[in-house]
């Protein structure tokens, strides 16, 4: 399997569809400032469906003298006929046909635009004014239904991504100045009213309040925020006013870049949706030779050759031959899944990893922060030689300096004990801990490994403890220990059994000692678990996963720590990612939420994204193979040919669009 950050962009024009121009209209409206509902006003009224009425009254008029008025009346004579029906076939008929001029001008002879041109043109030439007519009219109609598409799943992606607020109050010179988000400064001050917006990362100054996150992580439940807590750009404050110092510029901020990612993903293709778009390039030529061959090649074989009649048949042909089912509703289907894997509060950073997440087999999940809620609490205290009151204060000095959860966890406990304490030389030995000089002593803090390493004889008890444990050492003498314990999350049992009925095994890596990891994994119903791994453990253990060339590994860690894994990995998935900046640069799939149970969820999206765009492909495929070999026999009429094409891509867009509604 080639790596996954190989990716090159398509950077072909569509053969036959303008669907990219109308998905970056998507995407660019979600950035575009003060545009209201704007962005859907070619969505609403009835403005552009005015041509095809008028085209449809004046069909039908026509219709109608041919056929229910016999015998044809005489003011109603060939020339006038033909005048009727090319008034009625210029509302839908033109801006093809211009299309189709323009883009042959640029080289790009084969579209849509060229082959309905020439098919029509051509029915008019041989009498078939109707068929000309419905043709064009019916592709219009497909057209603006292919639009009604593109907008939903547009308005779906333009109603999770519209949490861009508009302005910012900051403190300038004693007051609150009302300020473009992107004219706010790294370290001002700036308040949130209840109601409000967050406009950009900040750190909690007040005491606290709720915020809504749901346009960020796509959970309905509030969250609290505490002063010192980072509370990020597009969180709505439902509590009370509040004050926050900027932490990021905005076009730095999460939100900012989780915007750019979602705008993004659809320019990395699946390699289905990239096979459609080079296929269509090669099939819809050889179509247009084998139309000119229908025309041509009966002339020497068939006793009474009539040039319009094969001319007919080869029209029909192009009709059918338009691929616009495929190059329509198969980007179209790959949007709706990012689009629904983002109101849940996963970000694909690409359809292609939608592709990938249907082939996993193997789920490599991180411990801490993954599958618990990294939130350890300090259960038991024993000191040896040194009082407590001497050692705690020494070790909770040292653990300040660190981000990791234990850590904290240390310092909750020790309380302002170590404040007026000075750390120098400090050190941090990554897999066993912390090694540094407090107030002129050396102080050790970490595991068992730790203390091996730095010669500090341990009593085999300690070895016999199974949770987490920090052991303290002073001038490398042993001074007494803390027991740390984590919680599980409460659906991490249920994200396991969820994987494991997708036929999913899993495996457990974590730092922990292994009878902690042992403990979580019995709990869980997890296959495989290791424990005592530093980070470059965890890299060797994914290798010898994916030594197996069946095997397919997604690895879900918190993106900082475990950035290795996720680059190595088929598909990396950040959890918890959504403040994370080495997570959304690292990871192909970002899981907002801190829930385990977002990955079976994550897999069932892009497996039925991927149905559904196999049921389109066999759809179009089998009906246009079917009306090909009729129309080239004489057994179909232009009007077999519209639905071959026009209709068919109408139910694939229709079925495409499913996925936006589905519930997962």
């Amino acid at each position: 399997m080639a790596h996954k950050h190989d990716d090159t962009k398509i950077a072909e024009q569509e053969a036959c569809c303008d669907l990219d121009e109308k998905l970056t209209e998507a995407k660019v409206i979600t950035m575009e400032k003060g545009e209201g509902n704007s962005g859907e006003k070619d969505a609403k009224g009835i403005k552009p469906w005015l041509p095809s009425i008028v085209s449809l009254v004046l069909l039908m008029i026509g219709i109608a003298i041919d056929n229910w008025i016999k015998p044809s009346p005489s003011w109603f004579p060939g020339w006038l006929r033909l005048v009727w029906y090319i008034i009625a076939y210029v509302p839908v008929g033109l801006p093809v046909v211009i299309k189709g001029i323009k883009t042959a001008i640029k080289g790009d002879v084969f579209t849509e635009f060229f082959l309905m041109s020439i098919a029509t043109i051509g029915a008019f030439y041989i009498g078939e004014y109707p068929e000309a007519v419905a043709v064009m009219l019916f592709y219009a109609v497909g057209e603006l239904f292919q639009d009604a598409a593109v907008n939903r799943a547009k308005r779906s992606i333009k109603a999770l991504l519209d949490v861009r607020p508009d302005s910012a109050d900051v403190l300038r010179n004693g007051i609150y100045v009302n300020l473009p988000p992107e004219n706010v400064k790294v370290g001002e001050t700036i308040q949130i009213k209840v109601g409000d917006r967050v406009p950009l990362d900040g750190e909690m100054l007040s005491e606290g309040s709720s915020f809504n996150t749901s346009a960020l992580t796509g959970e309905s439940n509030p969250s609290t925020f505490s002063k010192g807590e980072t509370v990020l750009a597009g969180m709505i404050n439902q509590e009370k006013m509040v004050q926050l110092k900027v932490t990021k510029l905005f076009n730095d901020s999460s939100l900012a870049r989780i915007l750019t990612l979602v705008q993004d993903a659809t320019s990395r293709k699946a390699k289905t949706e990239q096979f459609i778009r080079k296929f269509a390039r090669i099939y819809t030529p050889i179509v247009v030779l084998l139309a000119i061959g229908i025309t041509l090649i009966p002339y020497f074989i068939v006793d009474n050759y009539v040039f319009n009649t094969w001319l007919y048949r080869a029209l029909i042909f192009l009709v059918i031959s338009c691929p616009c089912a495929l190059v329509i509703s198969i980007p179209l289907g790959y949007f709706g899944g990012i689009g629904a894997a983002s109101r849940s509060g996963i970000l694909f950073k690409g359809s292609n990893y939608l592709d990938l997440m249907t082939k996993i087999n193997q789920v490599v999940m991180d411990k801490t922060g993954t599958l618990t809620k990294a939130v350890f609490k300090v259960q038991e205290v024993e000191s040896y030689d040194i009082p407590k009151e001497e050692w705690l204060p020494l070790a909770a000095a040292l653990e300040a300096k660190s981000t990791h959860p234990v850590a904290k966890a240390v310092v909750e406990y020790a309380g302002d004990s170590f404040i007026k304490l000075n750390v120098d030389a400090l050190e941090e030995i990554s897999g066993h801990g912390l090694k540094g000089d407090v107030n002129g002593k050396e102080v050790l803090a970490g595991n068992i490994k730790l203390m091996d390493m730095m010669k500090v004889p341990v009593n085999d008890g300690l070895k016999k403890i199974v949770d987490t444990i920090v052991i303290v050492a002073i001038d490398r003498k042993l001074a007494g220990y803390l027991t740390i314990a984590d919680e599980i999350k409460e659906d991490s049992k249920q994200a396991i059994d969820a994987l494991h009925k997708l036929n999913v095994k899993t495996t457990m890596l974590s730092g922990d000692k292994q009878a902690v990891v042992d403990k979580v994994a019995a709990h869980l119903g997890i296959d495989k678990a290791y424990g005592d791994l530093l980070p470059e453990h965890k890299v060797q253990k994914v290798e010898a996963i994916k030594q197996d060339k069946l095997n397919v590994v997604a690895f879900v860690g918190d993106g900082i720590n475990d950035a290795p894994v996720l680059a190595l990995s088929d598909v990396g998935i950040a959890m918890g990612g959504l403040g994370s900046d080495a997570a959304i640069e690292t990871a192909d799939v970002i899981i907002q939420t801190d829930q385990p149970s977002k990955i079976a969820k994550a897999i069932s999206i892009g497996k039925a994204t991927n149905k559904i765009v196999w049921q389109n492909i066999g759809l179009a495929f089998g009906v246009k193979v079917i009306v090909l070999i009729l129309g080239a026999g004489g057994l179909a009429t232009m009007w077999e040919a519209v639905f071959a094409d026009v209709g068919v891509a109408m139910l694939a867009i229709l079925n495409a669009v499913r996925i936006q509604r589905m519930k997962f």
